[in-house]
């Protein structure tokens, strides 16, 4: 009888004040997809990267195709045919994809060609060796592996030139360069339109039939149901349950994860009121060689109201908001209004002044600081409307702040150690529910919220969405830029579809379909009205 692809028997870690896996046990089958389910915080990440070598367990045992293995580091994890695909990307902002890939590829001597179409000199980059230092022959691999799996990237762009669905993309081709017999999947379809889901999906059912396991962490419960043919559920570290999830509902799995099913969202009609912010003709040329023209962009978002803008990763979204947020003050005179006031020339702070808040999609590094605490990254958006109680001539009452702190974490049910965890100590969901709930007890007259629930369990999902649809019903205007569908249709009263630095006219929700929403994502909106 064939032994299981990979064993987890007894995995226990703690850190201090939290012990996030508790006596865990896990196996998957070879060819099986295995999804691992469990609200944020619930020691999913750290179980993988036990697998994935990053983290050492304080006790347990991890056996691979039969054979106990200690995993000391990745390297290791992937010599013996593991690869992860992390929702927080390991790549080197300052190189190119094909650099960065390189980088990993020269690390993974399991390379082979079985899948992959490789180009001249590819045979020897997939043995390992001299094409290996020909960055030709990475990036003619790596667009080969693109144009298979629907996964577009300029393999010459830089990094930090990249949207994060974008950077998604480089580490899911990175990862099956390797040819994994294990491939660890984490929320690898949050940026990606329904119709790419669908053939991400095929991608998947082709690996696992040729005898790939792959584990499959995603909230979107739906999907799991979908594609996975098994299913471990953590909660608080331990396992609660095992299962195959295509016998099982929504509503069961959300129970199995959270103890309850999640609050359904009411979205009643809003009542729109006056525009809080209107964008006239925008156009903008892209800041660097990669980037996106925006042209002739009209938007106008109202008192009152969720206005959302779809669109897959790198077609002017950020460009856009950079643009509306104030990180970008090159847009002509006249094009950017807050009510009466041309902001077209105003930094972020001044936007702020005026009631314009911003929750940008990078939450480590644009939405909190990692290595300052939670307490001190109230600072950050909060110094005006706080001084009183933050701030004293100068000096700051830390006290005070940490008070403020408590209340957020309170209010938004944060799970943190207290106001002085440092940020990157938080799972990714808790993090983002404290920078969503930052801006939204500051009272703004607009927020701009980009990939509001991104990785984020259907707990914290309902309970970020209920905040902007309360947020919207005290008056506030309330901009959602996303490329989750299921999220726009759930919170949205309009729809705009952005493709290629262009906007469509915007739609009803009511009158909106996915299909058609979707479609409208891959472009064919823009081509229709080119």
């Amino acid at each position: 009888m064939a032994h299981p692809r990979l064993q987890l028997i007894g995995i226990t870690k703690a850190y201090p004040g939290v012990v996030a896996n508790s006596d865990v046990s896990l196996t998957v089958q070879a060819g099986e997809t295995h999804a691992v389910l469990g609200e944020n915080g619930a020691g999913k990440s750290t179980l993988m990267k036990i697998i994935y070598g990053s983290v050492k367990p304080d006790a347990g045992q991890v056996l691979f195709n039969g054979q106990p293995v200690q995993i000391r580091n990745p390297k290791e994890a992937r010599a013996l045919g593991i690869n992860m695909v992390f929702q927080h990307f390991n790549l080197f902002d300052t190189l190119t994809v094909a650099e960065n890939v390189w980088l990993g590829l020269d690390m993974a001597p399991t390379l082979v060609a079985a899948r992959t179409a490789l180009p001249p000199g590819g045979a020897e980059l997939a043995r390992g060796g001299p094409s290996l230092r020909s960055r030709a022959d990475v990036a003619a691999c790596i667009t080969a592996k693109a144009a298979e799996y629907g996964l577009d990237i300029d393999p010459s762009r830089p990094v930090h030139t990249l949207s994060v669905g974008e950077m998604q993309r480089v580490e899911i081709i990175r990862a099956l360069l390797t040819n994994p017999q294990l491939l660890i999947l984490d929320e690898p379809t949050s940026v990606l339109t329904p119709q790419a889901v669908e053939k991400l999906f095929v991608v998947l059912n082709k690996l696992s039939a040729q005898g790939c396991s792959i584990l499959y962490i995603s909230h979107k419960l739906h999907e799991i149901r979908a594609l996975c043919n098994a299913c471990t559920v953590l909660r608080g570290g331990k396992v609660t349950g095992v299962c195959n999830p295509a016998n099982e509902s929504n509503a069961s799995l959300s129970r199995l994860m959270i103890g309850a099913e999640p609050p359904q969202l009411e979205h009643t009609a809003g009542q729109a009121g006056a525009a809080v912010m209107q964008v006239k003709a925008l156009k903008l040329a892209r800041e660097d060689q990669f980037g996106v023209d925006l042209d002739g962009i009209d938007l106008q978002v109202r008192a009152g109201e969720v206005v959302g803008i779809a669109g897959v990763s790198g077609n002017g979204q950020k460009e856009l908001l950079y643009a509306l947020s104030g990180e970008d003050c090159r847009a002509a005179t006249g094009s950017i209004w807050m009510g009466s006031t041309d902001v077209s020339h105003l930094h972020p702070g001044a936007r702020r002044t005026l009631g314009l808040h911003f929750v940008p999609e990078e939450r480590l590094g644009r939405g909190a600081v990692p290595s300052l605490s939670l307490a001190h990254n109230l600072l950050l958006s909060r110094t005006e409307s706080i001084a009183h109680r933050g701030l004293a001539g100068g000096w700051i009452r830390v006290r005070a702040l940490e008070d403020h702190a408590k209340r957020l974490i309170a209010q938004f049910k944060v799970k943190a150690s207290g106001p002085r965890a440092v940020a990157k100590s938080l799972s990714g969901g808790n993090l983002q529910k404290f920078i969503v709930g930052r801006e939204i007890e500051a009272g703004p007259k607009l927020l701009i919220v980009s990939q509001p629930t991104w990785g984020v369990d259907v707990g914290a999902a309902a309970q970020i969405r209920a905040a902007i649809l309360a947020l919207r019903d005290t008056g506030c205007a309330v901009l959602v830029v996303s490329e989750e569908l299921d999220e726009l249709f759930e919170v949205c009263d309009r729809l705009h579809v952005i493709a290629r630095g262009r906007l469509s006219p915007s739609v009803p929700i009511a009158e909106a379909t996915v299909e058609r929403i979707g479609e409208w994502m891959s472009g064919l909106w823009e081509e229709a009205h080119a």
